[in-house]
């Protein structure tokens, strides 16, 4: 995975970024790692003096970069699948993987298979270290001009604070959660290079109330957009579109909007204020204080909305995904370039075009999407038809993600065909798809035969992992809990119920309200269609698993498929069958469970619900 920005600027950089990454950073982090993998026990050798690093522009930037290479991921990051396989949205068949064993509540007090703890400090030390040593007057970045090298300690300086924003979230999203005396923890927060002597008292460190993360998070957004450009434009060397790829000031804005969104969520409420009763059942206890972060979030959200590039919406370009380009996305604010080649392909085509099917969406997300006239399938006025399910026109976004049965795949002359016999079933490769459906989104089928055993052929993947959609996205549900679907609230010029209209005639192609007037009655029926909305645009992007924790939604619905049966006189029999059973069925898994040896060194830190000491 690559930053997508200056390539010439980066290949020079790779050799260097090798070296420093597994050879300095590694002697930076090894006593630790190596020792007890304390998540603040990283120190600083004297294997690489400072004048080897700290005094040589490329090495220093080096170190940032490394990070960068650490927090920009694949979309399928999760041995080679989609975060959503742990969701209702998609199963894997890779039984050994981390996303299935999530999906199947494979977490204890002494597992976690989707722990980040160590890496994110390890992070927040090669950030810390940085800021401490790679924007003295001992280093500089231009040779020529003392105005030139200031501005790149500046933006550097920006990027820096950026992403210890960004490693933070990843924390707070993975480890915040409620405890068992009913307050919300967050993590031990780090604004500074931990040195040996104080990693030799983990107990000094504590975990941090949520909504101290969240201000600590916040802060540092709002330091980041002071040092950062809103966006790279132009062709100036140091603040130019050259640099794109790189953190902006849009893309801090969004991560602030983000994190207030999940402070405002149900789940990450004390006790006094929202009361967790089951899976999928709380009770608002302070309505005053609840709706009060709702405020918050909706307010902020629509001062993002009024930045520039952030006024109008516009629908996600799928080609985006995979055949971007070296230019700039007007949609995304902060992404990852994955590379040329087809290696997603591999992993997720259908094996009949030598791929290995690996994640592949459910019937359960399937049936999320509505009809063309907005109603969705389980009602009447939808037209839908069990018996010829696909004949139904759907919101604009169901081709964007799924293949299904009868659908030609991409540019290929022949369609895809799960029914028993046919070469896309299992008859066919015991790969095939278990639940009728094959992955359409990030996967570039524009090509006819794009995978061929001896023709390489090449696609450039892109990972949008902060997106302009999602700002009015947050603002809509926000708004909507905080003022309700249609009122507009203090200082705004629209309302929820605007901001889904115009998403849904832009995403879906829907133009008929009918539907969304009768969901508008009420604050809890909104939230509902906003949720789904939320669910067809960022599928596969990796928030279901997320979106569902942080409104306490349930985790346990058995995944679907469409089994398809093929007659002898070549019609079709359609019946939506169980596939796989999710048994996360307790309320301990809306939150998951600090690293086992880091509560066992550390007798300060307070795990969350249900996970006991």
């Amino acid at each position: 995975v690559l930053l997508r920005g200056d390539y010439q600027f980066l290949s020079k950089f790779i050799m260097i970024m090798k070296f420093i990454k597994y050879t300095f950073i590694m002697a930076l982090l090894a006593s630790t790692v190596c020792s007890c993998s304390d998540m603040l026990d990283t120190k600083l050798t004297n294997e690489w003096s400072e004048d080897d690093t700290w005094t040589n522009a490329e090495k220093a930037q080096g170190v940032l970069l490394s990070v960068y290479q650490d927090v920009m991921i694949s979309p399928d990051a999760w041995d080679g699948n989609f975060l959503d396989a742990a969701t209702n949205n998609a199963l894997t068949r890779n039984t050994g993987s981390s996303v299935y064993r999530a999906g199947q509540g494979a977490f204890s007090f002494s597992t976690n298979p989707l722990g980040i703890w160590s890496k994110c400090y390890n992070q927040f030390q090669q950030i810390h270290i940085f800021l401490d040593k790679g924007l003295t007057n001992d280093i500089r970045y231009s040779m020529t001009s003392e105005d030139n090298d200031r501005k790149i300690k500046q933006r550097l300086k920006g990027e820096a604070i950026f992403l210890r924003a960004w490693t933070g979230f990843q924390l707070l999203q993975m480890y915040g959660g409620k405890t068992d005396d009913g307050s919300v923890l967050g993590y031990p927060i780090v604004t500074h290079f931990v040195t040996p002597e104080e990693s030799l008292h983990p107990e000094n460190f504590v975990r941090n109330t949520y909504e101290e993360c969240v201000k600590q998070i916040a802060e540092d957004c709002e330091t980041a957009m002071s040092l950062l450009p809103l966006t790279y434009t132009g062709s100036d060397a140091i603040l130019g579109e050259s640099l794109f790829g790189r953190a902006s000031g849009l893309a801090a804005a969004a991560l602030k909007a983000r994190v207030l969104l999940y402070a405002a969520s149900p789940a990450y409420q004390p006790d006094n204020v929202v009361r967790l009763n089951g899976m999928g059942d709380y009770t608002v206890v302070n309505q005053t204080s609840y709706q009060a972060k709702w405020e918050r979030a909706a307010t902020y959200a629509y001062e993002v909305l009024q930045m520039s590039g952030m006024t109008t919406y516009a629908a996600l370009k799928p080609k985006e995904l995979y055949d971007g380009g070296d230019a700039q996305s007007a949609e995304f604010l902060f992404r990852t370039f994955i590379g040329k080649g087809h290696a997603i392909e591999d992993r997720h085509y259908p094996p009949f075009y030598y791929g290995n099917a690996q994640t592949v969406p459910s019937h359960n997300l399937a049936a999320a999407f509505p009809a063309k006239n907005g109603f969705p399938i389980n009602d009447p006025r939808a037209g839908y038809d069990e018996e010829n399910p696909y004949s139904c026109i759907r919101d604009n976004r169901f081709d964007v993600n799924l293949y299904y049965q009868g659908r030609k795949f991409g540019a290929n002359n022949s369609n895809i065909d799960v029914a028993y016999g046919g070469k896309d079933s299992d008859y066919f490769n015991e790969k095939a798809s278990r639940s009728g459906y094959y992955l359409a989104k990030f996967i570039n089928t524009d090509l006819a035969n794009f995978i061929k055993p001896l023709d390489q052929q090449e696609s450039r993947h892109y990972n949008p992992m902060l997106r302009k959609a999602e700002i009015w996205y947050i603002f809509a549900e926000a708004a909507n809990e905080a003022w309700g679907p249609k009122v507009i609230g203090p200082d705004c010029t629209m309302s929820a119920y605007d901001v889904i209209r115009i998403i849904r005639e832009k995403s879906g192609g829907i133009t008929d309200v009918t539907y969304l007037d009768e969901m508008a009655v009420s604050p809890e029926s909104f939230a509902k269609l906003i949720l789904n909305e939320r669910r067809i645009e960022f599928a596969f992007e990796n928030q279901r698993f997320w979106d569902l924790r942080r409104r306490l939604l349930p985790l346990d619905e058995t995944i679907l498929g469409m089994k398809v049966t093929r007659k002898a006189d070549g019609t079709e029999l359609f019946e939506v069958v169980p596939v796989e059973k999710r048994p996360l069925d307790n309320m301990r898994y809306y939150y998951l469970p600090l690293p086992y040896d880091e509560i066992q060194k550390n007798a300060n830190l307070v795990n969350n619900r249900g996970w006991g000491k």
